[in-house]
């Protein structure tokens, strides 16, 4: 899933550390009103029943007041929350000091508060909340490079991964063994021969080294997350097909999709090819059969890239592709402007007929003066 970045706020909206400040002032009127109107009931020797009203109705909003202002501070520190909700939370606080002032008495002093939240931005300051902004992702970028060793296409690009193996491994049925079969085979030394499945110690000696579970590899085979090379004397070597090394990464990234033993596969499979209007050993068989990868899966992987790899990359692209050499470097000195044949100007003819078109003979009216003739092109009269 891609990383939570905070929305930048729009330049007609007020800044974080200007709605974090707002409500923090409507707060702290609000309270003082408060403490005012209790104050004054507290001053009156009667206690009429409204000066108890005023102090109640701006301690409540006080409180109001209060509240949006911690939430102000909470949703300043969580990066999933747009910037509106700050600019939200100012005004909730702004609007209930003006209320806790006017329940106590006293002048709204809170009111022009609003004017900082409603203030539009001058273009210099817009200019410099838009260079703040990308400082602070260019920042927020550097450590996350640092902290994974990936760009942010790349980070991506895993946290997609992720999602689909905690969607996708379970439905696969394995165990860990299976996916030490394809460890195994992703080594290329996997090898099958006389109905038993081995790791060789080297590549390409197909004799001995340790059992594999010729069970699991049969039936990774028979689901085509194994492909079978043969190199003669009956040996087959066993290396993940297209598929199968989409299901391997899946696999280790979301080890606790894999069941803890073939028993407890076995009945996930069951469950899943399970229908009424089939027969118990059809039922059975399926079971038994590894299901394939979803193919939505296999489009939708791809494997991360970190930032050293891009660069050995584009070393051994600079290395395979050097900058054409110059004609001093060839041995070849470039011949001097003057000494270059030049091509001969090209005589600009009246186009002609084609040979074998008819000729037919301009008619032409009398006139009363003469009509010149290019002495390029014959008199046809």
């Amino acid at each position: 899933m891609p990383e939570p970045v905070r929305a930048a706020a729009p330049f007609g909206d007020p800044t974080p550390q200007t709605c974090l400040q707002v409500a923090g002032e409507a707060a702290l009127l609000a309270v003082i009103a408060a403490d005012d109107a209790m104050a004054a009931a507290c001053r009156s020797r009667s206690g009429t029943a409204k000066l108890e009203a005023a102090m109640h109705a701006a301690h409540q909003e006080a409180v109001e007041a209060a509240r949006h202002a911690d939430r102000a501070e909470q949703y300043a520190d969580d990066p999933e929350m747009p910037a509106s909700a700050l600019n939200y939370c100012a005004r909730q606080a702004v609007h209930h000091a003006v209320l806790a002032q006017t329940a106590a008495g006293v002048e709204t002093t809170a009111a022009g508060l609003r004017a900082e939240l409603d203030r539009v931005l001058t273009p210099a300051e817009q200019a410099e909340r838009e260079s703040a902004r990308r400082r602070e992702e260019a920042q927020r970028e550097a450590e996350q490079q640092a902290t994974t060793g990936m760009d942010r296409q790349n980070r991506e690009q895993a946290a997609s991964n992720l999602y689909l193996a905690e969607h996708h491994v379970a439905q696969l049925g394995w165990t860990t063994g299976h996916l030490r079969v394809m460890e195994a085979a992703a080594t290329g030394r996997l090898y099958q021969r006389a109905g038993r499945a081995r790791l060789a110690a080297r590549q390409g000696e197909w004799t001995g080294g340790r059992r594999i579970s010729q069970e699991r590899t049969q039936a990774l085979l028979t689901a085509k997350f194994l492909t079978a090379a043969q190199h003669g004397d009956g040996t087959h070597v066993l290396t993940p097909s297209p598929m199968g090394t989409v299901a391997l990464e899946l696999a280790r990234l979301h080890q606790d999709g894999l069941h803890a033993s073939d028993h407890t596969a076995y009945e996930a499979r069951f469950a899943r090819v399970r229908r009424r209007h089939k027969r118990r050993d059809d039922q059975k068989a399926a079971a038994r059969r590894l299901p394939p990868l979803e193919p939505s899966a296999q489009k939708l992987y791809r494997k991360p890239i970190t930032i050293a790899e891009q660069q050995a990359l584009a070393s051994e692209q600079a290395a395979l592709d050097p900058a054409p050499a110059t004609p001093t470097e060839t041995g070849v000195e470039p011949l001097p402007a003057a000494s270059v044949p030049q091509p001969a100007p090209a005589l600009t003819t009246t186009p002609r007929a084609p040979a074998h078109a008819p000729h037919k003979p301009r008619r032409t009216r009398p006139r009363n003066r003469a009509i010149p003739v290019s002495p390029l092109q014959p008199t046809l009269w």
